[in-house]
């Protein structure tokens, strides 16, 4: 893969046009669209609740609710801090100078499950080796902090067992049949990714579900994070994720830096220069020599 097709699967929008053509995955993708005021004001009409995101970044940052309240009053979170509004302009002049001259989407929030009053979601991993099939490597629940509106483990959200999160809502038959359903669906998508990009080895698909255990696809990482299946007690899940991540890493050329290179082409040619004047050196001294004796023999 390229530096531009790398730079473009940053993009969630991007990712989002990528999957919509499937048929099997646009139930499940949320109406995502681009960050303006019409759009803001018309998705906040239609579901409520929605959630303001950068197009390209990680980690959860820069992310934020916005919600419309009874007796059209406005507000969104961000991190830990709530702001409310007495109208969408005021909402979004603020929302602005968060955004700044950022690109920003807008997706349909969803209302997620909860455990123990956190919500959760879920990381499915799915790799594939050079000539294999794509595999579901490993499923993993994410635990959103208690104050915070995201689950990412490096925005204090706590990796736990997925059937640790989905026990208070599902008998182990239904746990089984869903997490099922969220390993090929994380198998299709990879897929259907792999029609424009060929070459890319795994994915982390990021999936909430709602109240009915709707899945919806959150976000699509092209660069996910293998380590976060090390918090699980039991290490089978990472052993199996790290051992296909060095497959797909290994084949990445580690080359000298230019700077380096740099370096050692100069030291090269200092030290042929310091050879050559060695060599002009002790050429000059035993011609002295030669001159001295010459000079001697005639006396």
């Amino acid at each position: 893969m390229n530096s531009s097709q790398a730079q473009a699967l940053l993009s969630k929008w991007h990712k989002t046009q990528l999957l919509l053509p499937h048929r099997g995955i646009k139930p499940f993708v949320p109406d995502t669209r681009r960050y303006t005021k019409a759009n803001l004001k018309s998705m906040l009409e239609k579901y409520g609740m929605v959630y303001v995101k950068p197009e390209r970044g990680t980690f959860g940052k820069g992310v934020m609710r916005v919600e419309q309240e009874e007796g059209q009053r406005f507000a969104y979170q961000h991190e830990e801090k709530r702001v409310e509004f007495k109208n969408v302009e005021a909402l979004y002049a603020s929302l602005s100078k968060k955004t700044g001259k950022k690109s920003y989407l807008i997706q349909k929030g969803i209302h997620l499950l909860r455990h123990q009053k956190r919500y959760f979601d879920i990381r499915v991993m799915v790799q594939r080796n050079a000539k294999g099939p794509w595999e579901s490597t490993g499923i993993i629940g994410r635990l959103g902090h208690p104050r915070k509106i995201v689950t990412n483990y490096h925005s204090g959200g706590t990796p736990m067992a997925l059937e640790e999160l989905l026990k208070s809502h599902l008998s182990q038959s239904k746990q089984a049949e869903l997490i099922k359903k969220l390993n090929a669906l994380g198998i299709t998508i990879a897929s259907q990714l792999q029609k424009t990009y060929p070459n890319f080895r795994q994915i982390g698909v990021d999936i909430g579900l709602d109240r009915s255990f709707t899945p919806w696809i959150i976000e699509v990482n092209t660069k996910p994070d293998p380590y976060i299946f090390n918090q699980l007690k039991d290490k089978s899940m990472y052993r199996k994720v790290i051992s296909y991540w060095r497959l797909a890493n290994e084949k990445k050329k580690v080359t000298v830096p230019s700077e380096d290179k740099n370096k050692a082409k100069s030291k090269d040619k200092n030290n042929s220069k310091d050879k050559n004047n060695s060599n002009s050196n002790s050429n000059s001294k035993d011609a002295k020599k030669a001159k001295k004796a010459k000079k001697a023999k005639s006396s």
